[in-house]
């Protein structure tokens, strides 16, 4: 069995845009790629810790534990061995309580690397294979969430370079979301369901060409 770890927020965690609902596992992006992996003849459990709000050292000044970085350590511990890790944060790092811009959320997603990599398994387990994806740009946010990403659409300009960045000098596997998917025009931040059956193939087919499941072989 080959174990994936999503850490994420909510547009891993599937909220529907413009509600407080949810998409069922096997609509949202991590479900989707669980099963692509399975049907390609993988044995692969994905693993989702994904929280609304969740930014990537800063804190949420209205909801408590929005840190990624809080607890980290003791996820990887608590679900290792782990093939991979896939990151997508940063989103709400450009929330209007924030005056973040896309160099300075890329190195929190920078710590968040090094944590995993620096997380207290047991002895002689593997240290997982990283991806950095860089999440939806923000678009014209709208409905229920407008206010809080008040300006957020210039902030988060140049999100993905940044975090290409990072991951060539921390040397993790990389993908831009933006190439295949688009938010949703009912908030411009979260995914519709279309898009999230979308992401999830486009990561799958990524992983099963990438280096992840080598060691495996």
């Amino acid at each position: 069995m080959e174990n994936i770890l999503v850490y994420s927020d909510s547009v891993s965690w599937g909220i529907i845009p413009g509600t407080r609902k949810r998409l069922p596992f096997s609509q949202r992006w991590p479900g989707v790629l669980e099963s692509c992996l399975n049907r390609d003849g993988r044995k692969v459990r994905v693993i989702e810790n994904c929280l609304n709000g969740r930014r990537t050292v800063w804190e949420d000044p209205f909801r408590a534990g929005r840190r990624a970085v809080d607890g980290l350590a003791q996820v990887i511990e608590m679900h290792s061995p782990l093939d991979c890790v896939l990151l997508m944060l940063g989103t709400n790092d450009f929330q209007d309580t924030h005056d973040n811009r896309a160099w300075m959320s890329a190195q929190g997603v920078a710590k968040l690397v090094s944590i995993i990599r620096e997380a207290p398994t047991e002895p002689g387990m593997p240290v997982p294979q990283i991806l950095i994806i860089a999440p939806l740009a923000i678009v014209d946010p709208k409905g229920m969430i407008g206010n809080k990403f008040t300006g957020a659409e210039q902030r988060c300009r140049g999100f993905p370079q940044e975090l290409d960045n990072v991951s060539r000098d921390l040397n993790t596997l990389f993908l831009d979301a933006n190439a295949w998917v688009k938010v949703s025009e009912r908030d411009g931040v979260h995914l519709d369901e279309d898009q999230h059956e979308i992401l999830g193939k486009v990561i799958g087919d990524f992983l099963v060409k990438s280096p992840v499941f080598d060691r495996k072989k």
